[in-house]
């Protein structure tokens, strides 16, 4: 089959690191940690599996950093190379093991990629024990080679290839009402609804969501789907992220540019002034957010988010880091915030039931309650992997939002 494979050997590291500081393309070039190669079909592991023939995969913004290798390589020990990249998805089932019961060829799924103790078959680990899967501590163990994800593990594939395999616990049948562009936005729905709904910002509260690109326009989303009042104000870089994020449902948009002009509506909104130090961006006093999700991953917006919150406010990061440099954490200890990590998904409480993270986000896009299919602007097919990778990283010159492989409907 047809995969997309990374493989960062340490020549290839170093020479991409170097390149790519004078050419985004290197990133994808010859050199490059990543390959268009034939590689042999994933086979079952078990009588558990399902094999999966990928329709769509997603580029997400992880894997932007992962191709532009700026990310630390703490989560290296998690994962097991070379490995085909993609845990966003949408598929239709090839192939299933002897004890699969719930779905069977033909029929369309989208696959949680997350690989806890469940989909390795080994006992429960404490946190999986309470639903707490995302916490797993076992993604090492079982019959599985590390890996966190599908996606970032040798042995399953990912939605970068022809083909994926995933346990039975992974697998949600699609409906004929969601769309396979919807159905794409599910996983990346469910990562910015998890911390909404573990840490929910009350209807007074103001919210402010630093990014305007996928996971900043989902958790305005996933705000109004849980019929959250709060008032939203929305950072975006580009005209289009602000026309979109009114169009979900946010109250405000600022322009974010160069510096920290946009901190003045920032300020105004939250009924704050700005003071200006001996040296560097003003402060904020008086005034802030309430709840501030970080949505890029970059230095400057995590440093935004710790200087835009109000005191006592709750700043969550839900875009993978960049190793951050020049992060000033002085407002974290002044103003006493609450960080709070946010990773991928889990069972929540919504709604009086518990319920796992993507059922929700699956049941309000089957009963027409959000409908994002729109946000998926781009599809190419994985030959043209360079043009692919070249439009998610000119989101000014391409208004791109999800830009995904497109594999046919198989």
């Amino acid at each position: 089959m047809r995969a997309l494979v990374f493989h960062p050997t340490i020549p290839r590291y170093l020479a991409t690191r170097i390149l790519g500081r004078l050419a985004r393309r290197a990133y994808w070039s010859a050199l490059s940690p990543l390959s268009l190669r034939e590689v042999p079909e994933p086979r079952l592991p078990g009588p558990e599996w399902i094999k999966v023939r990928t329709r769509l995969g997603g580029i997400c913004g992880s894997d932007l950093h992962l191709l532009r290798l700026d990310t630390s390589p703490y989560a290296s020990a998690f994962t097991s190379f070379p490995f085909v990249p993609g845990h966003e998805n949408v598929g239709t089932v090839a192939e299933v093991g002897t004890a699969v019961r719930e779905v069977e060829p033909g029929q369309r799924v989208v696959v949680e990629p997350t690989l806890p103790c469940a989909a390795r078959e080994i006992r429960p680990c404490r946190f999986c024990s309470r639903g707490d899967y995302h916490l797993c501590e076992r993604t090492r163990e079982g019959t599985l080679a590390p890996g966190l994800l599908i996606g970032a593990c040798r042995d399953t594939g990912g939605s970068w290839g022809e083909f994926f395999v995933a346990h039975r616990s992974q697998v949600f049948p699609l409906p004929d009402s969601v769309s396979d562009e919807n159905a794409l936005l599910i996983e990346p729905m469910a990562s910015a609804l998890h911390p909404l709904l573990r840490y929910p910002p009350q209807d007074d509260h103001t919210v402010l969501v630093i990014g305007g690109g996928i996971i900043g326009q989902l958790v305005v989303a996933s705000l109004r789907a849980m019929q959250s009042r709060a008032r939203v104000i929305l950072l975006a870089k580009y005209p289009f992220q602000a026309e979109v994020s009114k169009r979900l449902g946010a109250d405000h948009t600022v322009s974010v540019g160069r510096g920290d002009r946009h901190y003045e509506a920032v300020a105004e909104l939250t009924d704050g002034r700005l003071v200006r130090p001996m040296l560097g961006r003003r402060v904020l006093v008086g005034g802030g957010a309430d709840w501030v999700a970080e949505c890029t991953g970059t230095e400057q917006a995590l440093d935004d988010a710790l200087r835009l919150a109000r005191p006592g406010g709750t700043v969550v990061p839900l875009g993978l880091p960049a190793v951050p440099r020049i992060v000033d954490w002085t407002p974290l200890w002044l103003k006493e915030l609450r960080v709070l990590g946010s990773y991928t998904y889990a069972w929540e409480l919504w709604d009086g039931q518990r319920r796992r993270t993507l059922e929700i986000v699956l049941e309000w896009m089957a009963t027409g309650q959000v409908d994002l299919g729109f946000l998926v602007t781009h599809t190419f097919p994985l030959e043209q992997f360079p043009q692919a990778f070249r439009v998610a990283m000119a989101k000014a010159e391409t208004a791109a939002f999800k830009v995904a492989f497109s594999f046919g409907p198989g």
